[in-house]
């Protein structure tokens, strides 16, 4: 996100603690809230799909459902081709 969107955030964080806030204001800070939640929750999705798990013995126990997606998106030499991957 921004840097200036993120100090509006905390400028709005801050008037509002100390007078309080303007409907627009409101709104404005809803929109920057959700807009920095949704980038967050991205970062954190793109993290663990990039995650492959190894045990201790070198095997790849990666769960099925999250080899898929990395099968989707092409990571860690995963292909939709083979099914083994």
């Amino acid at each position: 996100m921004d840097p200036k969107k993120i100090a509006r955030i905390n400028e709005l964080a801050k008037k509002k603690k100390e007078e309080g806030l303007t409907p627009e204001e409101k709104v404005e800070q809803a929109e920057l809230r959700e807009e920095y939640i949704e980038g967050y929750r991205r970062a954190v999705r793109h993290h663990i799909e990039g995650i492959k798990i190894v045990d201790e013995e070198g095997n790849d126990v990666t769960p099925e459902k999250l080899r898929q997606v990395q099968r989707e998106k092409g990571l860690h030499g995963r292909s939709l081709d083979d099914p083994n991957s």
